[in-house]
């Protein structure tokens, strides 16, 4: 999930000056309560990087490219329902495991076990390179989101446009640090538990009953079934999962360091570089009063809007696909 301070400091943001689009959409407009996919084809692996990934392709090899990217605790089957909406309209879709999840390995037990912010727009790049795409729509939520927002920020020319959900979610340390509002602060809570080292072994112990739980609290409203989320549960068991997420929230507290072979990428990073390639942004209920988006639109510089979807919780390509995959269409033609 993508509880930080950058995140949680829309709360504090002054009005954009950036031309937006708002639109209340309800709910009952885009949800498909029961998925109507539940899987992928058979899953594919390449070597990328210091990756080994697992991901699903469909569609014509020959379309534009989507690069649809999940979070934490989330996987590949977010897109189960947005996948299909894109192929049926001509695009070669390519949804895969991040670093931690599911069937993507490291390919030496030797690599650092790193969960910071740029690596994970690393392993998408070295996975379009490994792929030979040469650019892409990348959409993602939650860490999902934040990678895309990062390839649109310090790739540009690698990304034809992005969808992200929740905003503008790239973090700086130092304005990660300072404290927020008590009520902001609870929202942190898993971050501080997984800060201790009951909170590693009790993510470790409990990682099925703990994502199951996140699930519940981020997205309320949706009535998920056991199936669908055992079949997402099933990407926690990877061998290095508890390992990339747990460094993953160290990092944001600055509480764990990072690679410093990625320092030059994370400075890039700390100034709040404006995204400049087209964009559409999705607000939702888990945002709070952060949905209307007002807080970072001026993180956008290209042809952007955003979109409010009233009902729906943090997971919208499960939740709201039809409404995911229309942004995607959408800014595909900006």
């Amino acid at each position: 999930m993508r509880y930080d301070n950058q995140s949680r400091r829309h709360f504090l943001g002054t009005a954009a000056t950036t031309a937006i689009t708002f639109a209340g959409i309800p709910a009952s407009a885009f949800q498909i309560r029961g998925a109507a996919n539940t899987s992928f084809g058979p899953l594919k692996q390449i070597d990328a990087g210091v990756l080994n990934i697992g991901y699903a392709e469909e569609g014509p090899a020959n379309g534009p490219v989507v690069i649809l990217l999940h979070g934490w605790p989330y996987d590949i089957h977010s897109y189960t329902d947005v996948t299909p909406l894109l192929t049926s309209k001509g695009y070669r879709v390519i949804v895969p495991y991040l670093r931690g999840y599911g069937t993507t390995r490291f390919l030496s037990d030797k690599t650092f076990r790193n969960g910071q912010q740029s690596v994970l727009a690393v392993d998408t790049i070295a996975l379009m390179d490994a792929l030979k795409i040469e650019k892409a729509i990348i959409a993602g939520f939650d860490w999902g989101a934040r990678t895309a927002d990062i390839l649109a920020a310090l790739w540009p020319e690698r990304c034809k446009a992005i969808v992200s959900v929740s905003g503008y979610l790239i973090v700086n340390l130092i304005a990660n640090a300072k404290p927020l509002p008590p009520k902001a602060e609870l929202g942190w809570w898993y971050q501080y538990y997984f800060a201790t080292e009951r909170g590693r072994l009790g993510y470790d112990a409990n990682r099925h009953d703990f994502a199951r739980l996140i699930w519940s609290l981020a997205s309320p409203k949706w009535n998920f079934d056991d199936d669908t989320f055992e079949r997402s549960a099933a990407a926690f068991n990877n061998p290095d999962h508890v390992a990339i997420v747990i460094h993953n929230y160290r990092w944001r507290l600055s509480l764990a360091e990072g690679d410093p072979q990625y320092d030059t990428l994370e400075k890039k990073l700390s100034e709040r570089p404006v995204i400049t390639v087209p964009a559409i942004t999705i607000g939702s209920d888990f945002d709070g009063a952060a949905a209307d988006g007002k807080s970072y639109a001026r993180q956008f510089s290209g042809r952007y809007s955003h979109r409010v979807l009233n009902g729906i919780g943090h997971n919208v390509p499960q939740e709201a696909p039809q409404a995911f995959a229309n942004a995607i269409i959408e800014v595909d033609g900006y």
